[in-house]
């Protein structure tokens, strides 16, 4: 795979993680840690916080 082409593939599968969490969040529910984990977001930490 091109070097292009990786790199939209990452972007995608960022965006498909950012989606993932905003869905679950909107729903009131506790997004999927490998979601936040690929956000930067430790899933420890989410979970104090009130959404």
């Amino acid at each position: 795979m091109s070097p292009r082409l990786t790199r939209i593939s990452q972007i995608a599968s960022i965006i498909g993680d950012a989606i993932a969490t905003a869905a679950a969040v909107s729903e009131g529910h506790q997004p999927k840690a490998h979601n936040l984990r690929a956000l930067g977001i430790d899933p420890k930490a989410f979970r104090k916080i009130r959404y």
